[in-house]
């Protein structure tokens, strides 16, 4: 049987796969790794755009057809299905989207695959050789420590372009459970560790220069899971090939030197945290507790990453129920003051299955509700609902103009520098330029899609240029106050 795995992307925004680097969905990777070795498996990506998808999907080459996507690839998801059936091609949909919405996937699909796969891909494969591809199949939270599931295939690339970037998963689920996020729905509450081994198996196989980590919360949130998080840091220092890497963590991290110098001399440049929000009473509607615990401490703690040599990549999300249209220049300019190197703000979005879209959709205030359709809004890049302290279109103009600052300013250079003088790194402060140029390329790209939305090019204002001038400032180590 030949096997081709889409990746599907929405066309209504570039989205954040066009900031210039490649990074694989590891998902279809790991499926894979799984299929054998009768059958013949191919990658689809369409970050590399979608003319493979169009052209390529026919069954003298293919037999199956299987798609992961996220809710904003889900139209572009139910269009390639559509294309398969007409051309007599059996198809399975995969992935959150398919998880959070499956009977909505099951009018377009011949088959849904509800939530992880790894266990299931194998009984899936059999079917669909035999002809008999059941409408539904159920997945579950497999063990990842003694199965080998969670490997994926590293030499594996879409047959219509190559990764940048080499991704791994050393262990699954989340325990904080954010309004806003599937993650602890969808892989459970406990997280779930591979065997240190077999990281670093096939850490030593990834082929790209830099590496992405990609669990959801590499430290964990209690001491168990920083000690197990350490002893892997420890592997791959001594016996891993020499990656620098960067991936997801809770900001309690700040508060372990031991694990962060670990970190540091294991490879890794660069953390992702979620801030979220500076506002206290948002973080508890978020549920975001771990941070609620630590916001007075916030300069600290990303002093703590800067002394280990690491740099803090900071999200933010703007539109929760206490925000005002200043939001969007204070957080920015609050996340620079904090010493933050790589700031990411998007706009607050409700996605299926998650408790925040439950709330919004029950209190009725959820705007794009032309499904499928609409469901190509949910890029992060667009309010898709009824802030309580702006409207709509404030928020997406406030962005907007934040956008178009980072767009036209300069201040990369001055980002980096700084990010060298406080963490005293010299690959720390390269990934940081790399990553804020690929920002302001994806900004840029933005840029265009906003100007023919709003009609409007935001004027040069004073509350930008305060935020794009204190990348100039302190420019010299300091010791952190209190935030």
């Amino acid at each position: 049987m030949r096997i081709a795995l889409v990746n599907p992307i929405t066309r209504r925004s570039q989205g954040y796969h066009t900031s210039g680097s490649y990074i694989p969905q590891l998902g279809l990777q790991v499926l894979a790794r799984l299929v054998p070795d009768e059958h013949e498996v191919e990658i689809i990506d369409e970050v590399f755009g979608p003319e493979e998808t169009d052209t390529s999907l026919t069954p003298d080459r293919y037999d199956l057809v299987g798609v992961t996507a996220y809710t904003s690839g889900a139209p572009r998801a139910y269009e390639i299905a559509a294309a398969c059936r007409q051309r007599g091609i059996k198809t399975i949909m995969g992935g959150p989207h398919a998880w959070a919405c499956p009977d909505e996937a099951a009018q377009h699909f011949d088959s849904v695959a509800i939530g992880e796969c790894d266990e299931i891909w194998p009984e899936i494969l059999r079917d669909a050789a035999a002809g008999n591809l059941k409408p539904v199949y159920q997945g579950t939270l497999s063990s990842l420590d003694a199965t080998g599931f969670g490997e994926a295939d590293q030499a594996i690339e879409p047959i219509n372009g190559k990764y940048t970037i080499s991704a791994i998963q050393t262990s699954r689920g989340c325990p904080v459970g954010c309004e806003f996020c599937s993650v602890t729905r969808f892989n459970g509450s406990a997280i779930r560790r591979r065997d240190i081994a077999d990281i670093i198996e096939e850490w030593n196989r990834t082929s790209k220069k830099i590496l992405f980590v990609v669990d959801d919360n590499f430290f964990g949130v209690g001491p168990s899971h920083a000690e197990w998080a350490k002893e892997l840091l420890r592997a791959i220092a001594k016996h891993g090939k020499k990656r620098i890497w960067f991936g997801q963590t809770t900001i309690n991290m700040g508060d372990d030197p031991e694990g962060l110098r670990l970190a540091y001399r294991a490879g890794c440049r660069s953390m992702l945290i979620g801030f979220e929000t500076l506002n206290e009473e948002t973080l508890k509607q978020y549920h975001k507790g771990i941070n609620c615990k630590n916001l007075s401490r916030y300069r600290t703690l990303v002093r703590g990453f800067h002394k280990a040599g690491i740099s803090v990549f900071g999200a933010f999300i703007i539109g929760s129920d206490g925000d005002t249209p200043r939001a969007v220049a204070d957080t920015a300019l609050a996340a620079v003051r904090m010493g933050i190197d790589i700031i990411q703000i998007t706009n607050l979005t409700p996605l299926p299955g998650t408790k925040m879209f439950e709330r919004l959709r029950t209190a009725g205030r959820l705007r794009a509700v032309k499904y499928p359709e609409d469901w190509e809004r949910y890029t992060f890049s667009e309010t898709v609902y009824d802030p309580e302290g702006m409207t709509a279109r404030e928020l997406d103009e406030t962005v907007y103009e934040l956008r178009h600052g980072a767009a036209t300013r300069s201040w990369v250079w001055k980002r980096a520098f700084r990010t060298l003088v406080h963490t005293r790194s010299l690959t720390t402060a390269m990934f940081v330029l790399e990553t804020n140029r690929g920002w302001k390329r994806m900004a840029k790209i933005q840029l265009r899609l906003d100007e023919a939305r709003f009609g409007f090019s935001p004027q040069r204002s004073a509350r930008l240029d305060r935020i794009f001038d204190s990348f100039r400032m302190h420019l010299r180590p300091r010791i952190p106050v209190e935030a």
